[in-house]
């Protein structure tokens, strides 16, 4: 809590509960997976319903790549709107995580992170349509990249008015990548809205350079 760190709390504790897959296929050399959710708070009433879906594709022998893209669609069923907020939008500087996370292994700390126009931890809170993070494997002579990448539709400039994106990252005390849509400003969900984002991950094979990064992601088409 503010002002006071980390207490237990586990009446804000909430939970998500399956409701039913609407795809699940394999083709074209691919994986889709569709599920439908739904959000309750700890008293276990309804707040929101999600439509998810995670697809495998791409996949890339001669590069040593293949690529997972991520879309989830969550809508307020509440009388009153629900708000999307992060550690850092409660005062905690550098913590602004919201929405898709990722956690890398052990090993991966103390990584290499990159964006188009930036390096190193200091692009923390900043905007950028990709993110990679490069680490080397435990017990292993050898590295792997993976790139996190915006959809168009999700404007992280925020030209488009669109609530904008700013990428959480952290390479110490561990490996953490999350393209957060509420790290400087809580996101307001009206009652019957619809909060939409896209992302793509590319996996990779070895540690891989900016130009090498940037043409593998200029190849795929949403």
């Amino acid at each position: 809590m503010r002002g006071e760190g980390y207490r237990p709390l586990p009446e804000r504790v909430g939970s998500m509960a399956h409701r039913g897959f609407d795809e699940v296929a394999v083709r074209g050399g691919g994986v889709t997976v569709a599920e439908r959710l739904s959000w309750h708070p700890y008293s276990g009433e309804p707040w929101a319903d999600e439509l998810r879906r995670v697809q495998v594709h791409d996949v890339d022998p001669a590069s040593g790549s293949w690529v997972l893209t991520w879309s989830s669609a969550v809508t307020n069923r509440r009388d009153e709107p629900l708000r999307f907020g992060s550690p850092t939008t409660q005062g905690r500087p550098d913590a602004g995580y919201t929405g898709l996370f990722w956690r890398g292994p052990r090993a991966f700390r103390d990584g290499r992170i990159l964006t188009p126009q930036g390096e190193g931890p200091g692009v923390m809170g900043q905007q950028a349509p990709w993110l990679a993070y490069s680490g080397e494997h435990d017990g292993a002579d050898g590295h792997a990249t993976l790139v996190f990448v915006h959809a168009p539709e999700n404007d992280h400039t925020g030209a488009g008015g669109a609530h904008p994106a700013h990428w959480f990252v952290r390479n110490d005390p561990f490996a953490a990548v999350a393209p957060s849509f509420a790290f400087h400003d809580e996101l307001v969900l009206e009652p019957g809205a619809t909060l939409a984002r896209r992302y793509r991950v590319v996996v990779a094979d070895g540690e891989w350079d900016r130009e090498r990064i940037a043409a593998r992601v200029a190849e795929l088409t949403w």
